[in-house]
């Protein structure tokens, strides 16, 4: 077995690599079957085949990047497309997008018309702050 940090033999038993003190399987620079260096986004050793996982599983993706939503637009929407619940997607709260859909529908679309209103006046002055994921609209 390689230390999947540094690449040197580790002994068998050793929980812990003699040589950089971490322990054994984790890593992502080299094989532990091989030791031959690997790509630390690689899934699969080059040289071997081998599955590269520590053992708490495959190392996590790195965290998308966020796009936040632009309260001017969202707001806008709601005033003028409202009724169809237009804003609501946009801000991805599609529940309630979907309501104001059938509301629209089913009453000639007065009410949600009223409420996609209410709700764009409430996004320009900044009662409504955040999208459905909770992050806060851009000006």
């Amino acid at each position: 077995m390689f230390c999947r940090n540094c690449g040197r033999e580790i002994g068998e038993g050793n929980n812990v690599c003699t040589s950089c003190g971490v322990p054994s399987g984790n890593g992502y620079n080299f094989c532990p079957r091989c030791g031959h260096p690997t790509d630390e986004l690689a899934i699969y050793c080059t040289n071997c085949g081998s599955p590269l996982t520590n053992r708490q599983g495959a190392r996590p993706a790195a965290p998308m990047a966020t796009v936040s939503k632009n309260r001017v637009a969202a707001g806008l929407l709601g005033i003028f497309l409202g009724g169809l619940g237009v804003h609501n997607f946009y801000l991805g709260y599609n529940e309630k997008g979907i309501w104001q859909v059938i509301l629209f529908v089913l009453c000639c679309g007065v009410p949600s018309s009223i409420w996609g209103f209410v709700e764009g006046i409430l996004i320009l002055t900044g009662k409504i702050s955040t999208d459905a994921a909770g992050n806060p609209l851009s000006d």
